[in-house]
């Protein structure tokens, strides 16, 4: 298993990627209840880097649509 901070570092595409590894693993069975458990627990901090990757892309959007909907309102005050 990683470290907190070798899983900051991973990209949105390797920790789906890996995330969809584990379910996969756990999915098939035929691992004992301990490595069930570790699959288990990497898949949730997988999710949740996930997670950081999509709230931050989608507070990237609101940014950016928020600029645009100002540079809009700036534009069209001055007609």
């Amino acid at each position: 298993m990683t470290t907190k901070a070798a899983d900051e570092a991973l990209g949105y595409e390797q920790a789906r990627d890996e995330l969809i590894d584990v379910v996969r693993q756990l999915e098939a069975g035929g691992t004992s209840l301990e490595e069930s458990l570790a699959l288990w627990e990497r898949g949730e901090e997988l999710a949740k880097v996930c997670r950081r990757w999509l709230d931050g892309a989608r507070a990237r959007l609101d940014a950016a649509l928020a600029d645009e909907s100002a540079e809009d309102q700036e534009g069209s005050g001055g007609e």
